[in-house]
């Protein structure tokens, strides 16, 4: 699962909605607690790109084969304290509990962590994965370039426009 840029204020508002309806939370301002939840999304965002471009310059320093991208770049995230690949989710989640509990946009939270957590997550999969299914249809057909590497950065983006487009996204 994966979380793309153009899906954070789909989720910030849905997620707010989600949490509001069963009066798991309370916010005056429902708008600013939605951009307090897109923030924590951003700054995930970019810590991921930093933490990828960091595992990409180690595997060059080191001349390490691409192969060992996936395993370099756990470790740079473990290093800066994220997470990546299938922990994403949880540390999605606990970022966003944590947010609403120090925020000063949301009045009152009526629930427990990890009823928060269970009213998010099915949020949070259900845009990741629609994600997930163009993310396998691109890496399918990127057979032949070596991820990690700034061809696959440049190839990966123009497939994945493609199939945007012809799925109509």
């Amino acid at each position: 699962m994966r979380l793309y840029a153009g899906k954070v204020p789909a989720v910030a508002t849905e997620v707010v909605r989600a949490l509001l309806a069963p009066h798991a939370i309370e916010a005056e301002s429902p708008k600013e607690v939605e951009a307090d939840v897109a923030a924590v999304l951003n700054q995930y965002l970019a810590d991921e790109r930093e933490v990828n471009e960091r595992a990409k310059d180690v595997l060059e320093r080191t001349r390490k084969p691409q192969t060992e991208f996936q395993r370099v770049r756990a470790l740079v995230a473990d290093e800066k304290g994220i997470k990546v690949g299938d922990d994403a989710l949880d540390y999605l989640l606990d970022q966003v509990v944590e947010m609403l509990m120090h925020s000063n946009n949301v009045d009152e939270v009526f629930v427990e962590d990890l009823d928060l957590r269970r009213t998010m997550a099915p949020v949070f999969k259900k845009h990741m994965a629609v994600d997930a299914s163009l993310d396998a249809d691109v890496r399918a057909q990127l057979r032949h370039v070596r991820e990690g590497t700034r061809d696959w950065e440049i190839e990966y983006a123009k497939v994945l426009e493609q199939v945007k487009r012809r799925k109509g996204l």
